[in-house]
């Protein structure tokens, strides 16, 4: 397991390095210009040549690149062109509100797609099972921001059950993470279908009914378990993309998250903040990763690394 960790941990330096990589020079090939930006249209030539003095912009790309290398070895993920504050700082403002989102989207997408794919395995081939694969297509098909603004208008505004947006309490957090839930919960749905009837045509399945054991007993104790690795894969990697923040969501109900910070910076071209958070995002997708690979021989006694 040591050695397992101590590879993973080296692929996702290199992981790191490429998108740090890949990300810097993206930023900087969008024909934007941050000083014009950060200056105003009205700003003068010098007022403008002034600004990318300051922020270092008319050094050469490659050596840019180098000195915010070294910023990030140490830790420095630099300063918001538009907002002088430190980069970190931001992503940490930003951080309770991700997680909280995060936590309660993953449960949402969990709560309504397990028991929904369970279900369609157990009762395949009938009118529950199709009206299951239905609902889950139109709600991996249904924009997100078209299913937030619906959830806004029929329980905020209508019949005002919750708040129209915001952020502070379990009341706020609810339609955000209803609107992640019915678009994820589609696709961890068709997964634990497709895992539930694969388990439960083995023979070890058909065993455990020939014992008479009930039928909950031998989805729960025995098929479950079995089917499930696919569905950790799929948390570890919503629990990356939404630590990354989920843009449209946050904007739709005004959440302060990490995406919605992303957002402003790209508006502007504050590219410390895009850089800082396509990092954060990076980390934590191969956390998330990790995490799942962890969790495999734990759930399988049968896996093990070398």
């Amino acid at each position: 397991m040591a050695s397992y960790l101590f590879v993973r941990l080296g692929q996702a330096v290199l992981v790191l390095l490429g998108i740090v990589f890949l990300t810097f020079f993206l930023a900087f090939i969008v024909p934007a210009d941050p000083a014009r930006m950060i200056a105003g249209q009205s700003a003068t030539v010098e007022t403008v040549q002034r600004i990318r003095h300051e922020l270092g912009l008319d050094q050469p790309l490659g050596a840019q690149f180098w000195r915010y290398l070294r910023q990030v070895a140490r830790g420095d993920l630099g300063r918001s062109y538009a907002q002088k504050v430190e980069v970190a700082a931001l992503l940490r403002s930003r951080f309770p509100a991700t997680v909280q989102l995060m936590a309660a989207g993953i449960l949402c997408e969990l709560l309504i797609g397990l028991p929904a794919g369970i279900l369609a395995a157990v009762r395949r081939d009938t009118w529950l099972d199709r009206s299951v694969m239905v609902g889950a297509f139109l709600g991996v098909s249904a924009p997100q921001f078209a299913v937030g603004l619906l959830l806004l208008y029929l329980v905020a505004f209508r019949f005002a059950l919750l708040p129209l947006g915001g952020y502070g309490s379990l009341a706020h957090v609810i339609l955000p993470a209803l609107t992640l839930g019915i678009a994820g919960g589609g696709w961890y749905a068709r997964v634990m279908r497709s895992a539930m009837v694969e388990v439960l045509s083995q023979d070890f399945v058909r065993t455990a009914r020939a014992k008479g054991l009930p039928p909950a007993q031998v989805v729960s104790r025995h098929a479950l378990k079995n089917a499930v690795l696919p569905i950790v894969t799929m948390v570890g990697l919503d629990f990356g993309t939404f630590m990354g923040g989920v843009v449209v969501v946050e904007s739709v109900f005004g959440w302060p998250g990490i995406g919605q910070l992303a957002w402003q910076a790209i508006q502007i071209v504050d590219i410390p903040v895009i850089l800082g958070v396509v990092i954060f995002s990076a980390i934590a997708i191969v956390t998330g990763n990790v995490l799942a690979d962890l969790a495999y021989p734990w759930l399988d006694p049968k896996i093990r690394y070398q």
